[in-house]
């Protein structure tokens, strides 16, 4: 009698049983899916995004300050060539060792067992830096 119970339990199941099968349908348009997602993605993105661009700074600066900046990264920059040029050439040791201030930046420069050290500190927000040019 059990069996038959079981067994009988076992065919209204299988009856009963229905399956479908199983699709993907992708979300992104992009990617096929439906176009009337792409709002709803969009503003999904722009809801997780923490990350706030900064106007440009150019456009707020005047002539003069513009001028400035550009006269400021110039020199830095023929000062770190002129640096590199005289310690990687060898066209002579870099015998201006000390401090230097320029502007807001305090420059220190030394020779150390690891080679010329170029520490660059920020006065005006406290940011540093230290380049170490190897002999």
């Amino acid at each position: 009698m059990k069996y038959i119970c079981a067994l009988g339990f076992m065919i209204v199941c299988t009856l009963t049983a229905v399956s479908q099968q199983l699709t993907y349908k992708p979300l992104n348009p992009a990617f096929g899916g439906d176009t009337f997602n792409y709002n709803w993605l969009i503003s999904s993105a722009n809801a997780q995004n923490g990350f706030t661009a900064d106007q440009n700074r150019r456009e707020e600066q005047s002539d003069l300050e513009r001028f400035g900046e550009n006269i400021n990264s110039q020199l830095l920059s023929q000062i770190s060539r002129a640096v590199l040029q005289n310690q990687i050439e060898g066209l002579g040791d870099f015998t201006e060792e000390g401090s230097f201030t320029y502007g807001t930046l305090a420059i220190e420069v030394f020779e150390s067992n690891e080679g010329l050290v170029i520490n660059i500190l920020d006065t005006s927000n406290g940011e540093q830096t230290q380049v170490i040019i190897p002999n």
